[in-house]
């Protein structure tokens, strides 16, 4: 379902500021072009998330809502 990704994290139960430490932390270690699928269950993490990745260089391909109350973010990773 969705987008391909060339990683994945699952960051259900978390909140702010967790929520995008354990997003940033994953796709530093990822190549530019790469693609991180990020599971989450926390509503302001859809928000803040791809708001943060940009101010970092990265573009936030889709938000799709997987199941009730849950989502999934499909990040690309920027060259920077």
């Amino acid at each position: 379902m969705g987008e391909k990704f060339d990683s994945s994290i699952d960051i259900r139960g978390l909140v702010c500021p967790m929520t995008f430490v354990r997003a940033k932390l994953a796709i530093e270690d990822m190549e530019a072009g790469e693609v991180l699928k990020v599971t989450l269950d926390y509503p302001e993490a859809l928000k803040s998330i791809p708001k943060s990745m940009k101010e970092l260089g990265h573009e936030t391909l889709s938000s799709t809502e997987s199941a009730p109350g849950q989502w999934e973010l499909y990040i690309k990773k920027g060259a920077r």
